[in-house]
């Protein structure tokens, strides 16, 4: 059996659900397909989720969002005409959907109607079941899937048939709809890969596969063929978008490997993500902006017990969770996200712990972006190479964290420079 997820770009229109009926056809295995809400048909269309937020934006300012949701419906409607399926039968089905956003059904269930009507159309088009997950997915408060997920889910698929379900969400262990994190419908094709104890995830996009930079930035950035479940995880945690980080975690246990396809060339081989891989050496470079860095100083800092978690704890309460660190004799420096914090909030947040923790010095620094270069970093060199192409290119580096991971070198460099920095080290290294 292989699970299929289409992305937002593979269900925008009539034609390219086409492809996806040729795509599930051409393999009798390929048994349970998992549908994105669909994607812009061009540059300046609208994604239909973020048509949906915008209708919750006018709910919860008791304004009436029939104008916006106008738009969404005739796209759905206009889709199902196209593909010859009786386009009335959709029409209740959007009438509910619009009075339960007025009605004030809450952001997470505006947000996944946008999947469960591409899951609607696409059942009815492929003859296929039609599955909601909000009956079988439980996401727990915290944004993990409760195992009970698994159990409902495998009972459900061992009925032997074809299966369409949405992306996206679930509901809580009290049956109110929940969502996963924007791009989350990769987490539902992962979800049920292992329910299905799939023998394959295929996740179909726009792209062929994962490329060593992203081609936005590297005109002639290769495909890699193929990749670790620790490799993509690492890649996409500094700035590849191709697959959702989070989407490794249902599948790594039960070893499934992932094939990210394209739909508009479905004969090419992509790239496959396994538990192990037969490419050695460096995989690829990736970066990711609008990261800010908090340096804290303090002389035999880490001869008291306790005190990084304490640090952690008051940056906790103002919001701030970092994403990586560094350490020094007596320093650590933290990288985090610049969005979870203004700047009067960092300012009271360093007050405190300069005064709690009578800190020598504390400092932040706005406008850092990390690069992640990913491969085999066991006695490699790849880090200086990659610091003398950084030099010789007139970019400071930041920071280089080497030797915390044997997949990943972190090099920090400012904001401005983060995607010269990607190409920069692709031509020199790769």
């Amino acid at each position: 059996m292989i699970v299929c997820k289409f992305g937002g770009s593979s269900v925008a229109d009539d034609s390219q659900i086409r492809k996806v009926k040729a795509i599930l056809d051409a393999d009798s295995r390929r048994t349970i397909a998992v549908v994105s809400a669909p994607g812009r048909r061009s540059s300046e269309d609208d994604k239909i989720t973020d048509l949906l937020y915008e209708c919750n934006r006018l709910a919860q300012q008791n304004r009436s969002c029939r104008p916006v949701f106008e738009k969404i419906a005739d796209r759905y409607l206009g889709i199902a005409k196209a593909l010859k399926l009786d386009a009335g039968r959709l029409v209740p089905a959007l009438d509910e959907i619009r009075q339960g956003i007025d009605a004030g059904r809450g952001t997470d269930y505006a947000a996944s109607r946008g999947e469960y009507l591409s899951g609607l159309i696409i059942a009815a088009y492929l003859g296929w079941e039609f599955v909601d997950p909000a009956d079988y997915i439980v996401i727990n408060s915290d944004g993990t899937v409760n195992p009970i997920t698994y159990e409902r889910l495998s009972a459900r698929f061992s009925e032997g048939g074809h299966y369409v379900l949405p992306g996206f969400y679930g509901s809580t262990p009290e049956g109110v709809i929940k969502t996963f994190s924007r791009g989350g419908s990769d987490i539902s094709g992962a979800i049920a890969s292992r329910a299905a104890k799939a023998e394959l995830y295929e996740n179909w996009t726009d792209v062929s596969g994962i490329y060593a930079a992203d081609p936005r930035i590297v005109k002639n950035a290769k495909v890699i063929s193929e990749l670790t479940y620790r490799q993509v995880r690492e890649l996409s945690d500094v700035g590849a978008s191709v697959f959702h980080e989070e989407a490794i975690a249902p599948v790594i246990e039960a070893m499934i490997p992932i094939n990210i396809r394209n739909t508009n060339d479905p004969d090419a081989p992509g790239t496959m993500i396994s538990a192990e891989s037969s490419n050695h050496g460096l995989i690829g470079i990736s970066g990711k902006g609008g990261f800010s860095r908090i340096k804290i100083r303090k002389l035999m800092m880490f001869k008291r017990p306790g005190m990084r978690h304490a640090l952690l704890t008051i940056f906790h309460l103002y919001g701030v969770r970092p994403s990586f660190s560094l350490f020094g004799i007596d320093s650590i420096v933290w990288y985090f996200e610049s969005s979870q914090a203004s700047d009067s909030v960092l300012s009271a947040m360093c007050a405190r712990l300069k005064k709690d923790f009578s800190l020598d010095d504390i400092s932040v620094e706005r406008d850092v972006a990390v690069l992640g270069l990913v491969g085999t970093m066991d006695e490699s060199t790849a880090f200086i190479d990659a610091a003398a192409a950084l030099r010789d290119a007139g970019i400071p580096v930041k920071s280089l964290n080497y030797g915390a991971s044997d997949v990943t070198t972190l090099i920090g460099v400012d904001d401005k420079d983060c995607r010269r920095a990607v190409e920069v080290i692709y031509n020199a290294l790769f």
